[in-house]
């Protein structure tokens, strides 16, 4: 089994991109498989269109990246997610790859009660995060849609438990100092 990281930035030039290096740095000192989900860089179309919709309902895609993605995430027992926070919530392109490739009767079946999550196999989930508000203002002022959304709605609803989220604040504007002293707090959490 290995770790997956799913990274939802454009620019390798961008903190984003540090942070998967140094979460690369750890993997590789753990001696721990990986492998890179990076949306941008494979030119995943987030956008889910007629003939997607067509065989939604049977949890089936005739994208090739769909198939493919799945397939890494089945060989996971690690997810990292790494991405900005833009507009209080997660880049389009993640939702999209949410709304993709987590279909029916891989990431979930439908039961009378709700949604019965099938990615129980995934034992870690780390949510790395990007702003420019404070995480106390994304809690507390913009909905939390990170830690409400994402993982109480969305992670649950696929079976990810034992999640963890941190958040760099006031990533473009902050300090050099903040930026490496944010490193190291993923180094740590990566090491967990």
């Amino acid at each position: 089994m290995k770790t997956t990281i799913i990274l939802a930035h454009p620019w390798h030039g961008s903190f984003n991109k540090s942070i998967m290096d140094t979460t690369i740095e750890q993997l590789v000192l753990k001696k721990k498989d990986y492998q890179i989900i990076d949306l941008n860089k494979d030119q995943f179309n987030p956008v889910l269109n007629e003939s997607d919709l067509s065989l939604y309902s049977k949890g089936q895609s005739r994208d090739q990246l769909v198939n493919q993605y799945q397939k890494m995430l089945s060989d996971s027992d690690e997810l990292v997610f790494i991405f900005p926070v833009w507009w209080f919530d997660v880049p389009a392109i993640l939702k999209g790859f949410f709304d993709k490739v987590m279909l029916k009767n891989f990431a979930y079946v439908e039961e009378s009660t709700g949604l019965k999550g099938l990615l129980t196999h995934i034992k870690k989930t780390t949510v790395i995060t990007t702003s420019e508000v404070p995480t106390w203002y994304l809690r507390f002022l913009a909905g939390n849609p990170i830690k409400g959304t994402l993982i109480r709605g969305t992670f649950k609803g696929i079976g990810l438990k034992n999640v963890k989220w941190v958040n760099s604040s006031f990533t473009s504007s902050g300090k050099d100092r903040r930026r490496k002293k944010f490193l190291d707090k993923v180094a740590k959490s990566i090491l967990v």
